[in-house]
Order: C-alpha cells, then sequence, then structure tokens
C-alpha cells in the first residue's frame, strides 16, 4: 500500500522503518496539515501529531476520503465531529489511545479485574502513568482509557488529574521523567493489602507496529474502529 505519515517524529520514524520491512511504500512524510495534492495515490494515512493540530489533519483526510489511523490524544473534544463526517463521506477511521498490542490486552484485563474488584467497596482505586518529557497532554490518553474501562464495569462515575475528591472519582497521577516511553499502573488498595496491574513499554516499536497492522486492517472498509476490532477483542 501507499502510506502518508502525518506527523514525522520519532513515532513516524518508527512506524516508516516497519511499513518498509513489511513491503509499504510510504509516499507521503508530513509535519504540516496535509492538502489535497499530498494526497494523490494514498491509500491509508496514519496520523501521530500533537494535539493541537491533529483535528485538522484529521478532518482533512476523511474530507477527502483518505482511511486514516489516529495515535494522537488529547483532541477528544472533537471526536464526535470526525465520527460523523466520516460516516457522511462513507470513510474509514480508526483511533487509538495506544495501539500497543499489549495494552489492548492490558485493557481487556483492566476491565475484567474492575468488574470483579467493584464486589469488594474496601478497595479504593488508583491510577498512575509516566511517560517522557516530550510528551505535551497529561493525563495520557492510555490513562483515560483504562478510567473509562473502570467507569463502564464499577459504581465509579469520572476520573480527575492529582484529585480524589470522592469515592466515586478516579484520581489519576500523571509524571513526566527522561526517557520513558510508557508505565501504566491501575492500583487497588485496602487497609490490609494491595493489588496491582502493570503495563511497561521497552521502546516505541509495540506501537508503531500495532498502527502498522491497524493500517492493513483498515484498507478496504468503511467506519469507525478502535484497536478491539484490529485484534479482534469484541
Amino acid at each position: 500500500m501507499n502510506i502518508a505519515i502525518i506527523g514525522y517524529g520519532k513515532m513516524g520514524k518508527t512506524i516508516e522503518e516497519i511499513l518498509i520491512e513489511r513491503g509499504h511504500t510510504v509516499s507521503v512524510k508530513l509535519n504540516r496539515k496535509p492538502e489535497v495534492d499530498d494526497l494523490k495515490n494514498v491509500d491509508v494515512a496514519i496520523e501521530f501529531s500533537n494535539p493541537e493540530v491533529a483535528f485538522e489533519n484529521i478532518r482533512t483526510l476523511i474530507e477527502n476520503k483518505i482511511p486514516t489511523i489516529s495515535g494522537t490524544t488529547g483532541w477528544l473534544e472533537h471526536l464526535h465531529e470526525i465520527i460523523e463526517l466520516n460516516q457522511k463521506k462513507d470513510c474509514a477511521f480508526l483511533y487509538g489511545s495506544n495501539f500497543s498490542l499489549g495494552v489492548n490486552l492490558f485493557f481487556e484485563l483492566n476491565e475484567r479485574l474492575a468488574k470483579l474488584m467493584a464486589k469488594y467497596p474496601e478497595y479504593k482505586i488508583e491510577l498512575e502513568e509516566i511517560h517522557h518529557t516530550q510528551k505535551l497532554d497529561a493525563p495520557s490518553g492510555t490513562a483515560i482509557s483504562l478510567a473509562r474501562g473502570i467507569i463502564e464495569n464499577s459504581d465509579k462515575t469520572d476520573w480527575k488529574l492529582d484529585e480524589s475528591i470522592s469515592d466515586e472519582i478516579i484520581p489519576i497521577k500523571a509524571l513526566r521523567i527522561e526517557n520513558v516511553p510508557g508505565m501504566h499502573t491501575v492500583s487497588y488498595i485496602s487497609e490490609v493489602d494491595t493489588i496491582e496491574i502493570t503495563h511497561t513499554a521497552h521502546t516505541r516499536k509495540g506501537f508503531a507496529f500495532g498502527a502498522v497492522l491497524a493500517a492493513e486492517w483498515i484498507h478496504g472498509k468503511s467506519g469507525f474502529f478502535s484497536m478491539k476490532d484490529v485484534l479482534g477483542l469484541d
């Protein structure tokens, strides 16, 4: 396939390496909003930019009927607009807060544990994420996805950054440390013990490989998708 990479930073370059290894052609590499002339003969776009420009990037891609994979976090207040536009254009859009295969399995484990622990209110929930200092948004999209997975399977109603104002709120602690690709921990804490599940990323390759798998999977489809669809987890 001919692939466009929108957001050619460290992640974009890692994605490019994997695409070439798997026999694809990277026909477009941009650190700006794509234009119509950039998108000729593009089969799928992979968008990893930053929160300030992601919405406009994605909207331009969908308006030009380019199936799009996006891993940019921090712009989701506009997600409903993209979903509506995608449906109108009969295009394909896949958003993932994290494309790592391990993290998506971790999401499933998190939801199952939340459902089990909902029966035991004596355990208080805490969520912590650690990322490299270049990450602009906090908390991470992955941490938000973990919190939502807990909320959907328990009596919790919301999450707050660095706050625990009531038993119904999940506090998320976000730390930024040099050269940390990503670590997420969900803790259930009681007076007598603690139960924790943790995912630790060692390199960017896990995220990049999952994004490439998603791009291969979405080609020829239409609709709004997630990594659950790619991995058959629904």
